[in-house]
């Protein structure tokens, strides 16, 4: 087995193609030290500059209205529950200007499924914050979201995400991937976009010019070969759009209906994102999930094939829900950069290097982060 596992990270370092077999092979392998240097070592050939990267966003959840199930997630509600929320406008102004007084560029917006609002209220919403705030990305609609206004407006979804893009939304979220197998979606949710529908979105979206992130969230009912199917599905589509800018994966935090469910842990995350470097050879990014995995094995990552320490999520609400997550301030995450031998340098989603801007007066972030406004 050592002699194939050998041969097998050869292959990925020299920059070869890794078969299914090969990867699911990898699964197999328990050395994580092996595979972290394999990975890093790929890590350092795409990007041999002497910085690792950043950017400064907030999640903004617009509504926890879905008319999804998923087991694990713990933030969802039902129109009639007494906490269930869409923010008003003014609510999501404040957020956007706390995020820019903190040197922010993008909003990661999205919500639930909600099952009456209509397309014309979300292009009338993308309207309204382009026009306030055209220096802001608006990073929104994750694609179980887009393939929901698809099927609630009875719309092709070429023209949803025409449309969407013409009232000014600037890039799709990878979310909603978890395990890109439909047996694994059958079992975790209800109503909720399936493998081909998934894909579909961000093929179109990628068709019509769009860029977006691709993620992928483990570690509950799925198997080895799952996580090699759903690489596999996310390598297939980049061949052939280009689209996808990074590649982000996460363990599942238990919650909810599977509040029981055993944690997959950091051994777990680092050999999970180290395959991932390896098998995925045309994403060119891979950000570390610090907010689930906390501040030490984030930087570890940076060893184990991330080259971009994500955002600094100025606030969080989904994983928060499942009652784990972790908060680092601006300072914070650039101080592990450093630790690690890097230089910390903001990007924008577009992995576009950007000035950093100085905080404005007022804009310091608090231990905690941003207060959630519902």
């Amino acid at each position: 087995m050592s002699a194939t596992t050998d041969r097998i990270l050869s292959k990925a370092v020299d920059g070869e193609r890794l078969t299914p077999d090969e990867g699911l092979a990898l699964f197999a392998c328990r050395d994580l030290h092996k595979l972290g240097r394999a990975a890093h070592q790929v890590c350092l050939r795409l990007h041999p500059e002497p910085y690792r990267t950043y950017n400064i966003d907030r999640n903004v959840n617009y509504t926890n209205v879905c008319a999804a199930v998923c087991d694990f997630c713990a933030f969802y509600r039902k129109s009639a529950d007494a906490d269930a929320y869409v923010l008003p406008r003014e609510a999501l102004y404040q957020k956007i200007e706390e995020t820019i007084a903190l040197g922010g560029d993008q909003i990661l917006m999205q919500g639930g499924m909600h099952p009456t609002l209509k397309l014309e209220w979300y292009e009338d919403l993308l309207r309204d914050l382009r026009a306030r705030y055209p220096q802001v990305n608006l990073h929104a609609f994750s694609p179980p979201e887009i393939w929901h206004f698809h099927k609630l407006n009875k719309l092709p979804l070429r023209d949803v995400l025409r449309r969407l893009k013409a009232a000014g939304l600037g890039s799709l979220p990878g979310g909603g991937g978890e395990i890109l197998v439909d047996r694994v979606r059958t079992a975790i949710t209800k109503n909720k976009a399936l493998t081909d529908e998934w894909l579909e979105v961000m093929r179109v979206w990628h068709e019509l010019g769009g860029k977006s992130s691709c993620t992928m969230m483990f570690g509950h009912v799925e198997t080895a070969a799952d996580r090699v199917e759903h690489l596999t599905r996310l390598r297939a589509l980049q061949a052939e759009t280009g689209g996808f800018t990074a590649f982000i994966c996460w363990t599942m935090q238990p919650g909810h209906k599977m509040s029981d469910w055993p944690e997959a842990g950091a051994f777990e995350y680092l050999r999970t994102q180290a395959i991932a470097r390896l098998y995925l050879d045309n994403v060119p990014n891979i950000q570390s999930s610090w907010v689930t995995q906390g501040a030490k094995i984030g930087q570890a990552a940076l060893f184990y094939g991330a080259n971009d320490m994500g955002s600094l999520m100025i606030e969080e609400n989904v994983v928060a829900s499942a009652g784990t997550v972790h908060y680092l301030t601006l300072d914070e995450i650039k101080r592990a950069i450093r630790e690690a031998g890097w230089e910390p340098r903001q990007r924008n989603v577009f992995y576009q290097l950007i000035e950093e801007r100085p905080v404005r007066p007022g804009g310091k972030p608090r231990d905690r982060e941003l207060p959630v406004l519902n």
